[in-house]
């Protein structure tokens, strides 16, 4: 590996640390979802530059696909996501 991937996989680490925290610190299911499937895409492209394609295409699939799915799924089903939006809604109005 070049020293460019290096420094390129180093700042994708700071970005997943990043994503980690700011899961844990938000208060917003829907944002905490989104968050946690963009920290699989960002170790998807990390699997990527380590040369392990394996282990980027079960990331993908199942960290941000199926993982991520089943989240807002569930969001959706327990209503979570329209009590948000309406709660947004009214916000935006007053």
């Amino acid at each position: 590996m070049t020293t460019m991937t290096h420094a390129l996989i180093g700042i994708l680490l700071v970005i997943m640390i990043f994503c980690s925290i700011a899961v844990n610190l938000t208060k917003s299911l829907l944002q905490a979802t989104v968050l946690f499937m963009a920290y699989s895409s960002v170790m998807c492209i990390v699997w990527v530059l380590i040369e392990s394609p394996d282990l980027a295409i079960t990331e993908a699939a199942v960290g941000a696909g199926v993982s991520g799915t089943l989240f807002l799924m569930t969001l959706r089903r327990i209503h979570a996501v329209d009590e948000e939006l309406h709660r947004d809604g009214k916000e935006e109005q007053q």
